[in-house]
């Protein structure tokens, strides 16, 4: 394995352009939000003085507790006992419990937060730096963790939904029985076999399972667990609950940066509701308030203030943070110096700025996570062989493709010499117009687009007729694109890290984590 390229996000015209500004320091109020380490520095000051001695207990007697049922290496207990010191710190990311890790980037963001933690431990000697992977273990949508898919096939499982999905305990074990077909042969494939059984054993949770497979796969490395749905850890976050439900203070905080973000960039991730939780019995429900009593919408459930409080005050695990009240909770309970999510992740944190603010809670530094593309040697030589790069496959590839087609085309050529001598023309023309009758001119302008419009038409049929009389280029370009972006979108997005594992195993982690860029967000091409 060789890699070929790095590629800046900035150079990268799917990447979002709140990203891009975010990193370029173009957003006003996040200039410090960025990586740094100088911001890391002052963020060490700041959250050594906001995170308590009984925090730090709790957090470690809480991982302690939660990862009890596993084998633990040492550098993962030593990194709990460090958390009971007032000199370690957390680098956290976050996801969903996706079916035996879902798509690939599940992998690269966990190895990012591990090398971010190795990379400040050499700067910051004196503090430790521990890395945590926080499970999306309240999240209700079953339907978009059930599966996954290799190159050859696609995975799901079947159970009863509509509560926190880290509850629902495994009883569909069909999908392993297939995947042992496929994966026998490889050389890897057994090891594969025998996590995806050990995971996916009948009566675990799928936070067993997803809990299970990343400590195999990450114990080495001092990766610890956590999983948000915790009465110890919710009895820290009441206050703030207790706040959203009286007073609306998550939308209320957030609506000046809502507001400049989709008047700047269109839309934001996501909208602030009123009340930013659920409710926790069987299923995972949003809580309303109709004027006078709390609502458990689509529930026969209601409470008075009193009542509610009274719940929240003796219950904290019932009470479920949506999608960005998600990012305080972590924040109240781990003394986190940054957080290293996806793009849309990112996008949902920046607007949570002010909101941090006013509930006096530290707001992390940002990381966008590093993108990751294994291309075999194979598929390399044929794009060389085209005269195209790594990077032309992630710019507009219908431009790339159109702009091969009619490359070194005599016709073409020639249109595009004759509209320019069009165009120089009529330049001309209407600077010697503008002395005479200003209909005269408008006419000349008319003209000038009348014959502009010829000139598109041609092309686009020009283009029409060499795309059926190269059609065999046209396929190569387009099976290209697909070895590239498989199902039409990034790799990363849609294979599994069993398609990779199988071949190489574990060497294939310790080379996604030597290859990890830690200092800037990039996406890196790797030859197999």
């Amino acid at each position: 394995m060789k890699t070929i390229n790095k590629i800046s996000f900035h150079g990268i015209e799917s990447i979002p352009q709140l990203i891009k500004d975010f990193l370029n320091h173009n957003i006003e109020g996040f200039e410090e939000s960025t990586f740094s380490l100088e911001h890391f520095r002052k963020q060490i000051h700041v959250k050594q003085n906001s995170f308590t001695s009984g925090q730090r207990n709790i957090l470690a007697d809480t991982f302690e507790s939660q990862l009890s049922g596993l084998k633990l290496s040492s550098g993962q207990k030593e990194n709990i006992e460090n958390l009971r010191l007032p000199n370690t710190f957390t680098i956290t990311t976050g996801h969903q419990l996706n079916l035996f890790s879902g798509p690939v980037f599940f992998v690269y963001k966990i190895l990012q937060t591990i090398k971010t933690c190795t990379y400040l431990k050499d700067n910051f000697p004196d503090f430790n730096f521990v890395p945590v992977y926080w499970m999306a273990s309240e999240d209700h949508d079953f339907a978009e963790i059930n599966h996954f898919k290799t190159e050859n096939n696609y995975y799901e499982i079947n159970e009863k939904s509509g509560g926190a999905v880290g509850r629902i305990q495994i009883n569909d074990t069909f999908f392993i029985s297939e995947f042992e077909k496929e994966f026998k042969d490889f050389v890897f494939g057994t090891e594969l076999i025998l996590m995806v059984k050990e995971a996916y054993k009948a009566g675990n949770t799928l936070t067993d399972a997803i809990k299970t497979l990343v400590n195999r796969l990450f114990s080495e490395f001092g990766l610890l667990i956590l999983d948000g749905d915790s009465k110890e850890l919710k009895n820290q976050i009441k206050e703030t609950f207790k706040d959203e439900l009286l007073n609306y203070s998550l939308q209320e905080n957030s609506k000046e940066k809502v507001d400049f973000l989709t008047k700047k960039y269109g839309k934001v991730q996501v909208n602030p509701r009123e009340i930013n939780l659920f409710y926790l019995s069987e299923t995972r429900d949003r809580i309303d308030f109709d004027g006078k009593n709390y609502i458990i919408v689509d529930k026969n459930i209601q409470f008075t203030q009193e009542e509610i409080l009274h719940e929240l005050e003796n219950h904290p695990e019932k009470f479920s943070p949506n999608a960005l009240m998600r990012p305080v909770y972590q924040e109240t309970v781990l003394p986190n110096l940054a957080y290293i999510g996806g793009n849309a992740e990112i996008m949902y944190w920046l607007e949570l700025k002010d909101y941090f603010s006013k509930i006096n809670i530290p707001f992390p530094i940002l990381i966008p996570r590093n993108s990751m593309l294994f291309l075999k040697e194979k598929t390399i030589g044929k794009i060389d062989k085209l005269n195209l790069n790594i990077e032309d496959f992630f710019q507009n590839f219908t431009t790339i493709t159109n702009a091969k087609i009619l490359e070194d085309n005599t016709i073409f050529n020639l249109l595009e010499e004759k509209e320019n001598l069009l165009i120089n023309n009529f330049s001309e023309l209407k600077t010697a117009a503008e002395t005479t009758e200003k209909s005269f001119g408008n006419m000349v302008k008319a003209e000038e687009v009348r014959q502009l419009k010829s000139f598109k038409r041609m092309k686009k049929r020009l283009l029409h007729a060499e795309k059926i009389k190269q059609s065999e280029l046209l396929e190569r370009l387009e099976n290209l694109f697909l070895d590239v972006h498989p199902s039409k979108t990034w790799q990363e997005r849609v294979y599994n890290f069993s398609v990779f594992f199988a071949d190489y195993g574990y060497s294939w982690l310790e080379t996604c984590l030597e290859e990890m860029e830690i200092t800037e967000s990039k996406l890196i091409i790797v030859a197999i």
